[in-house]
């Protein structure tokens, strides 16, 4: 896999900036926008293309999926959706734990309150 890539401490990034950065040329960029629905680039009043980065980070990804790893671009598809699934099950994993510590906390609460009236 290819060496990291470290981002400059920057919100946005236009689209040469991205390419710069990636060493990914700018109509490919444009392509994967059409082909990756997590690129979602902004428009600047001047239409120009304002990455997060979060979509930088994105695209060095799938650049690595399709460059390193020889992922076809269904198959990059198929991976990104996996790593989105995985984190959402770590998600829907802590929002359990969340719910029966509540529950908990409730339960101590009653039981403290019966020991007081005691």
């Amino acid at each position: 896999m290819a060496d990291p890539v470290s981002l400059p401490d920057k919100l946005f990034f236009k689209i040469g900036e991205v390419s710069s950065i990636t060493g990914v040329k700018p109509y490919v960029l444009r392509y994967w926008e059409e082909e990756f629905d997590c690129i979602k680039p902004q428009k600047s009043n001047s239409r120009q293309r304002l990455y997060r980065r979060k979509d930088v980070e994105t695209i060095i990804r799938i650049k690595g999926l399709l460059y390193d790893e020889k992922y076809t671009i269904a198959g990059a598809k198929l991976k990104l959706r996996q790593k989105s699934d995985d984190d959402g099950g770590l998600s829907q994993k802590l929002s359990r734990v969340e719910k029966i510590l509540h529950s908990v906390r409730e339960e101590a609460d009653g039981f403290i309150g019966w020991l007081d009236q005691e």
